[in-house]
Parts: C-alpha cells; structure tokens; sequence
C-alpha cells in the first residue's frame, strides 16, 4: 500500500462543512486511526471537534484514478491554529507526525507530504524567518524517515485572509505565500499549490468545503505532473464527474448505512431494511 502524510495547521486538516459536499467514499482509500487502516470518511482529522472536509479526499481519490489496482493511505497529522515553531524538528507535532509515519512505514510506502500552514505566522514580521524554517523541516522529514527524495506539495494561502472576522490578523499573508514558493523552488522534489480563488467559511479563516475539494485536485496536479501548480486548473470545473464515483461496491454502501443509522439519520426499521436489501 502507498501513504501520504498530512501535515500543517487547520486548513490541512479540514473546517469545510460536511454537508456542503457529497461525501468521497471508496473502499481503497484508507485512513490510519489508532494503529489501523480504515477505511476512509470524513473528517479524514479529528484534531478539533469542528473537524470537517479537507483536501485529501479529492487527492486520494485522484490518485486511485491513476493507480485502480492499488489503495492509498491517508495519515493524519495536522493540528488546527499552529504555527510553524509549533512544528519545529523538536517539538511535540513533529514528533508526532514522525511517530505517525514510522509506525505507517511497517505496511505501507510514503510517496508523499502535503503541507499546508502560514495563517498563524502571517502577522508580526514572520515570514522573514519562514522560509528557512520550513526548509529545515522538510530536510528532517526526509532525513527522519529515510525518504531523501519524497515529494513535498505546499499548498499557498488563499487571498480572502487579511479582510475581516477571524482572518483579518493574517495581514501578511502574501509574504508567507512568498516563502513557501522560495521554498518550493529551491527544495528538489518540492512544489507549490495556488489558492487563487478558493472561497471561505464565513470566519473568513478556513477554507470551505467546495474549495478544499478543488484545492485537493490541484494538489494532485502538482504531485502527480511533478509541477507547481500556478493558476487554477480547467479541470476543476469538471470537478463533480472527476471526483464521484457512479456507482458503489457492496462495502461502500455497508460502510455508508451504517454511518447513516450511527448518526440516527435513518431509523433502526429502515437501516434493517436496506441491509437485507444490499445482501
């Protein structure tokens, strides 16, 4: 099996509202929870109880497009509201992440990180010392898990920040994104992701659901092309066909009833019923 890490702050984990979107659901898309592959739903983080839809699921998905015959694991590790001394080499979310990782390695391949942060440094003349601190994180990931060639997609910050509610102290976010593409340009195997368009929750902070999903195809983009990723890409419009499967295995559907009844948005009579049905 092949893995991707996740790593960053809240916009890596994922605040867009789970029902702003239909759900990603594919049998070969895993997630590691507690020591296990499981099967992947979202939130993919349970970092914050308002955890809600990412960028992964559309990567992971696109992925399995171009590799049918094999399954992708997702690794959690992003940490809503951090910043990027919180994710020194040292510091405990580093630690994690690496801690994550290893155990991950026993079975299965990382091929890739994707980072996203920088709405938490994006004030009080941070991103003078960003891009050197990201550099030095990237060598100790690599270094760490003895993967010196692994893709890194940064993902650049979107252009609602700076204006209003709770966005409205990242004023220097256009500096950030400066660093993560200096970043990006010197680091081999390194690429950045262009948020040019993405819209937000109404906290103008988070990324919303809709957005996240087409920020996860440029990602893509990005890591499977080899490729920074500068302007929104056409295929983003064709977002709905590219991303939904038209047809669910009998394990998908098993998975998605037994959400359904969980949440108690179907009673037991008619969880009971569309079991017999599907068997």
């Amino acid at each position: 099996m092949k893995s991707i890490l996740l790593i960053g702050q809240s916009n890596m984990a994922g605040r867009g509202y789970l029902n702003d979107v239909s759900p990603i659901l594919d049998e070969r898309i895993m997630v590691l929870k507690n020591g296990r592959w499981q099967m992947m739903d979202e939130p993919i983080h349970s970092d914050r109880s308002v955890a809600g839809v990412g960028l992964a699921a559309s990567f992971a998905k696109l992925w399995l497009d171009d590799h049918p015959d094999e399954t992708i694991g997702l690794i959690p590790c992003a940490d809503g509201g951090t910043s990027m001394d919180d994710w020194a080499p040292e510091g405990i979310l580093a630690r994690h992440a690496i801690t994550e990782a290893q155990f991950a390695q026993e079975t299965s391949e990382i091929i890739g990180i994707l980072w996203h942060q920088g709405e938490s440094d994006s004030f009080n003349l941070q991103y003078k010392t960003y891009a050197s601190k990201l550099k030095t994180l990237i060598d100790h990931f690599r270094n760490t898990l003895k993967i010196p060639e692994v893709p890194f997609v940064l993902g650049l910050l979107p252009d609602f920040l700076g204006k209003s509610a709770f966005g409205q102290s990242a004023v220097e976010y256009k500096e950030i994104n400066e660093a993560l593409q200096q970043t990006a340009e010197e680091k081999d195997n390194c690429y950045y992701v262009t948020a040019e368009g993405l819209t937000s929750n109404s906290d103008a902070i988070h990324i919303n659901a809709i957005s996240q999903r087409l920020f996860g195809i440029r990602y893509y983009q990005a890591f499977a092309k080899s490729e920074h990723v500068v302007h929104p890409l056409p295929e983003e419009t064709q977002a709905d066909i590219l991303l939904y499967k038209q047809e669910q295995t009998k394990n998908e559907e098993l998975y998605m009833l037994v959400a359904q009844f969980s949440k108690n948005e179907i009673t037991y009579e008619k969880f009971i019923k569309s079991m017999k049905e599907l068997q």
